[in-house]
Formats: structure tokens, sequence, C-alpha cells
């Protein structure tokens, strides 16, 4: 008896709730109902720009690539380029994967013109002559509180492009190019 009593209650439980749910406006079911879309945190530490840039299921607004790739410019000659939207795209995938959908992405070096990597390359045997960074394919960046090694593991499972680990300048290297990893 004390069972039937128990389901009984739960089938009026759930009908009240959802008579309940029924009288709300649609408008609150919708707002309920509708995943929020994640949005890519750009912070560029070396000129301080600091971007927002939703991104749907159908991608980023013309707006706001364009505004990711004023962040990403060389900040040596204010240069801007066309970013590959397929790196913002591998950005959140980085982020979606790590559970950090909304997370501020702290960005060293995202596109430099032939000029600033000749220099770069002077002063560091690290950068390559022929660098992704140059065809605005290619982001230096770290997630603060996130381990890096944690973020190369991730970048390296998505096997699409370039994932350079430098855990000694604290940053991980990703691009769009051929896959292949390295240690710098």
């Amino acid at each position: 008896m004390q069972q039937m009593n128990l389901q009984r209650r739960r089938w009026l439980s759930l009908g009240g709730i959802a008579l309940g749910a029924s009288l709300l406006p649609s408008s609150v079911l919708a707002i309920v109902s509708t995943p929020k879309p994640m949005t890519l945190r750009l912070h560029n530490i070396n000129t301080g720009d600091i971007v927002a840039a939703p991104f749907s299921s159908s991608g980023f607004s013309n707006a706001a690539l364009k505004d990711l790739n004023h962040l990403m410019r060389d900040r040596y000659t204010n240069q801007v380029k066309t970013i590959d939207p397929r790196l913002f795209l591998k950005l959140t995938q980085i982020q979606a994967r790590l559970g950090m959908r909304n997370s501020e992405i702290q960005v060293l070096s995202g596109y430099r013109s032939a000029q600033t990597n000749a220099r770069m390359r002077r002063h560091s045997r690290g950068v390559a002559s022929n660098s992704y960074h140059i065809k605005g394919m290619a982001v230096d960046f770290f997630i603060p509180g996130v381990p890096l090694a944690r973020i190369k593991s991730v970048a390296e499972g998505l096997s699409n492009g370039g994932v350079g680990y430098y855990p000694r300048s604290n940053f991980v290297h990703v691009d769009t190019g051929p896959v292949r990893t390295w240690r710098g």
C-alpha cells in the first residue's frame, strides 16, 4: 500500500510540474532550453587587447573575425593579417575539451610579419624561418590555471595541425598546418 502511495505521489508531482511548465510564457521556456553560445575570449598580453567573440554552430560573425584578427596583429609593426578562421575554431575546441568553454586564453604571439619573424629568428634558435605565424595560421598561448601539459595533450588529441610544447617558456603553440608535434 505504501509503495502504491509513493508511486501515486510521484505521478501527481510530475503532473504538477508539467502543468506549471505549461503556464510559463514561451519566452521563458526558450531561454531555459536554448544553449548559451560559446565565447572565445582572447587577451593579447603584449598589447593589452581583449576580445570576447561569440561563437555558434555557424562560426564567428564577420565583425568578431575582424576584432580577432586585430588582436592577433604583429605587435611590432601593427600589421593586421586575416587569420585562418580554423585557428579560432581550434581554440574553441581546446576550450571545450578542457571543460572551460568561456575561459580567457592568453595570447603571446599570433601573426608575425616576415620582418618580425626574421628579427626573432636572429635572437632565438626556436623560431622557424617559414613559420606558420607569418601565414596567419598559428598562435602561441596559455590558459591561466591549466597545466601546459594538459593543454598540449588536448591539442594533440584534435589531430588537426601542429602542436609545439614549450614548458620552459610557458606556452603551447598550435597551428592549422599539417599534423605534427615537437618540444621546444
